[in-house]
């Protein structure tokens, strides 16, 4: 299995065996349950399906309802496909965090990174701001410029940095380090930061062969 589905604990330190402190984020990886096995023949291409976290019938619609009764487990909270796979799994396997992940080794997750509303461009892209704050200066210091051209093109180029919405979108981590599995605990603890707020769903992944 390339990757599981889990969710952001909190962060936390511990000391290498040289002794130097490293930040790490610690993740609950699974239990996940397969929900579908996609095939070439039928769906394609060849994939898998993981479900993680228990949902109540009341708030699963008709249609998941039957999804998953037809792969034979209870409704669940969060579903992804997983492309590349080697071993033979079935629906209502179960994969746990020590069938797939080991020390040492280097993974990609991906979150939701938290949300911070509508934002200037000081703050969303590091802008420095429009001039001084004195000679009569009003209320232009955060401003963001001249976004304009001339006549010609007489627009202003699609992309161009302004203000908007900050975060709230999935963001990939790459090459986090595996610090420890804690298979009792079903924990995984990772080197450095991991997008999202605690308690959100993320999606751990071995690199692509």
């Amino acid at each position: 299995m390339p990757g599981l589905i889990g969710k952001k604990v909190g962060m936390t330190s511990i000391y290498s065996a040289a002794g130097k402190n490293l930040p790490c984020t610690v993740l609950e990886v699974g239990p996940c349950v397969v929900t579908q096995v996609r095939t070439l023949e039928r769906d394609g291409y060849e994939a898998v399906q993981l479900g993680y976290g228990e949902r109540s019938e009341k708030h699963t619609s008709k249609a998941m309802q039957g999804h998953f009764k037809s792969a034979g487990v209870s409704p669940q909270r969060r579903l992804a496909e997983f492309r590349a796979f080697a071993q033979e799994l079935q629906p209502g396997d179960t994969l746990n965090v020590a069938d797939v992940f080991n020390e040492g080794e280097f993974v990609s997750v991906i979150g939701k990174s938290k949300g911070k509303g509508f934002q200037g461009v000081v703050r969303r892209h590091g802008f420095g701001g429009v001039g001084q704050a004195t000679h009569g200066q009003h209320n232009r210091l955060r401003a963001p410029g001249s976004v304009g051209a001339a006549s010609t093109p007489a627009r202003v180029f699609k992309g161009m940095r302004m203000a908007g919405q900050m975060g709230n979108g999935r963001v990939t981590i790459e090459n986090l380090e595996i610090l420890k599995v804690m298979p009792e605990e079903g924990l995984l603890i990772v080197k450095g930061a991991v997008p999202g707020h605690k308690g959100s769903t993320v999606i751990i992944r071995k690199p692509e062969a």
